[in-house]
């Protein structure tokens, strides 16, 4: 199998634009842009800890939205530590939050594919199950900003559950041994304080266009369990966190607000929690359902680690050094902005059934903040490009095209106006700057068990 089945995957272009008319006030993201290899070479090749015995009926093992966050991640566990045994396909279309600096180091290695293509294509999705004879699906592939959601709520829908349909259909026109579905557990909805953590046969009662999304595809992910036979498991994990999660998200954008010393925008009080699974923690989940989960069960993947927003701000204020414990000192660094249409205010999940595989969480939340923080000071700026809009409050997205929400309203109801300036080449150059400043301190390298290099 070759590294990559794309005629223009390596292809470089000033910030991304790859030709397209850019309108005026934005930033295009290159999903293709590979950055500089002396730069690229210092990264730390991140994947989970365990190991199994191969499954007899798993072979060729295609991954949706595997140059995205979670699934990159899941990616490279899988081609490194059985490379004798699974093949490796990673789908994906390259939207804003995707990047092939997630899978790069994989490129030589004999056991991974990327494609290009759109889970909402049947014909693409067709083609890839055919050609590399696909028997495993783990969909990852989804819209997942909640944020987006309440803006662009339609793409949600198209992606979450269209794009799941299609794959479903697919699948079972193909014929596989194994349906991975992974799902979310905002799809419970709102857990008050004091209620018990929901189990995998709680009722699912979203309460924002992107669980709704992930809820509606569940039920086609049922519908098809029943109808077809289709040999399915569906996950539903909480808030994930750890390096290559695009700077959306809060812990990456807050790390990359501050380390440009600017302010943290917390949405309304700070109050809401969620609970917090590290990146690696949840591959070792996933690893383990793949190996010894049961056809036909949910599983939920959870941790006990429920943070609040506002703590949040504080322990990365602490790593940086900003004192806090004054509402003045606070004020410097936190700056409240509007909340969400609805914010739910908690998540609470119950992972025994999990935990009866053999599966518990290992790293700790500040351990694993701190992991996390040391990777974006050192690749952050570089990572996806451009991210400055991304870091503004509510920016809007379309395709790989970002504004703030300032520019994005002020924009004409039609899209008339011609290309504006690039601004590429000011981007790298900024860019580069902040990459020299901090001169990748070698106090900030991770530690060394956390790390796999090929």
């Amino acid at each position: 199998m070759s590294a990559v089945h794309s005629p223009d995957a390596f292809e470089s272009c000033p910030n991304g634009s790859q030709g397209a008319q850019r309108r005026r006030g934005s930033t295009v993201l290159n999903p293709r842009l590979y950055f500089k290899e002396e730069l690229w070479q210092q990264a730390p090749v991140l994947i989970g800890s365990t190991a199994f015995e191969p499954l007899p009926d798993a072979k060729n093992i295609l991954v949706t939205g595997g140059a995205g966050f979670i699934a990159c991640w899941f990616v490279r566990h899988l081609v490194l530590t059985y490379p004798k045994h699974y093949n490796v396909v990673s789908f994906d279309k390259l939207d804003y939050c995707a990047t092939l600096n997630n899978t790069r180091i994989l490129d030589d290695k004999l056991n991974f594919t990327f494609e290009i293509g759109d889970i909402t294509s049947p014909a693409d999705v067709k083609r890839v199950l055919r050609k590399h004879r696909i028997d495993t699906i783990f969909h990852f592939a989804a819209q997942s900003h909640v944020d987006l959601s309440f803006g662009n709520s339609y793409q949600f829908t198209n992606t979450n559950v269209y794009g799941t349909h299609v794959l479903l259909e697919r699948a079972r026109e193909h014929g596989i041994n194994r349906f991975i579905h992974i799902s979310t557990d905002e799809v419970y909805g709102d857990v008050p304080v004091g209620a018990a953590d929901l189990s995998e046969t709680s009722i699912l009662a979203p309460t924002n266009p992107y669980s709704a999304s992930k809820a509606a595809a569940e039920m086609m992910v049922s519908a098809y369990r029943s109808s077809f036979k289709l040999p399915l498991i569906t996950i539903r994990a909480n808030n994930v966190y750890g390096p290559h999660q695009f700077p959306e998200k809060i812990i990456p954008k807050f790390t990359m607000l501050l380390q440009r010393r600017q302010k943290l925008l917390l949405h309304g009080d700070g109050s809401p929690t969620r609970r917090y699974l590290y990146a690696g923690d949840i591959v070792d989940a996933l690893d383990t359902i793949f190996h010894k989960g049961v056809i036909g069960q949910i599983y939920n993947i959870a941790s006990k680690d429920e943070i609040s927003n506002t703590d949040i701000c504080h322990k990365l204020l602490d790593i940086f050094g900003h004192p806090h414990q004054t509402p003045a000192d606070e004020g410097k660094w936190i700056q409240h902005t509007e909340d969400r249409p609805f914010n739910d205010r908690r998540y609470a999940t119950d992972g025994s059934k999990l935990a009866a595989l053999g599966w518990q969480p290992t790293m700790s939340f500040d351990e694993g903040l701190k992991k996390t923080v040391d990777w974006y000071r050192r690749f952050g700026e570089v990572w996806w490009g451009d991210i400055s809009r991304v870091l503004t409050p509510f920016p809007v997205v379309e395709g790989t095209e970002i504004w703030t929400k300032e520019e994005h309203d002020d924009l004409p109801s039609s899209d008339g106006e011609g290309p504006a300036e690039d601004n590429g080449e000011m981007w790298k150059w900024a860019a580069q700057e902040r990459a020299q400043v901090l001169e990748f301190d070698e106090k900030l390298a991770p530690d060394e068990n956390s790390e796999m290099r090929a």
